[in-house]
């Protein structure tokens, strides 16, 4: 496979966002990325982080990125990890690299004594489905993703 796996590190926040609107354009939502450089760098790297990601490279170009936060599972009783994007350049997919991504992240979990890993995954993204399956993923089938957005037609708080 000869891929670099490196967490990511300041200055990395215009490539992660160019990562972020690809995988955008191919789940039909580049319209919803209001994400900036400095956005992604305060909640990547600044006092109070938030988030963190991973990025498959070779040779110095970005091949994919997975970018994830801690949670928590109140019925374990432990953090768990929330897979937000996984994604790999269309070119390079088919090469074990998202493979090599979410075993990475999955590590981390594990070594961080985390309960569980989460994601979820658009029900039209039938290779998407087709990967998490392979890997042995379980679908959630019974729970449904509710949102409330900061900037959506529904405020994160009512007035």
């Amino acid at each position: 496979m000869n891929v670099d796996l490196r967490s990511a590190r300041p200055g990395d926040e215009t490539q992660i966002l160019d990562l972020i609107r690809e995988l955008a354009e191919y789940e039909r939502l580049a319209h919803e990325v209001t994400a900036t450089p400095e956005l992604l760098a305060e909640h990547l790297f600044g006092d109070g982080a938030v988030a963190e990601a991973v990025i498959a490279e070779r040779e110095g170009e970005a091949l994919g990125f997975a970018l994830f936060f801690r949670n928590f599972s109140t019925f374990l009783g432990r953090p768990g990890l929330y897979l937000e994007d996984l994604y790999v350049r269309e070119p390079h997919r088919g090469q074990g690299i998202g493979r090599a991504l979410l075993g990475h992240v999955a590590d981390l979990a594990r070594e961080r004594g985390y309960g569980r890993m989460e994601w979820s995954v658009l029900d039209w993204n039938q290779p998407a489905i087709d990967f998490y399956r392979s890997l042995g993923a379980e679908a959630m089938s019974e729970w449904i993703v509710y949102r409330l957005s900061r900037d959506g037609q529904v405020p994160l708080l009512p007035e």
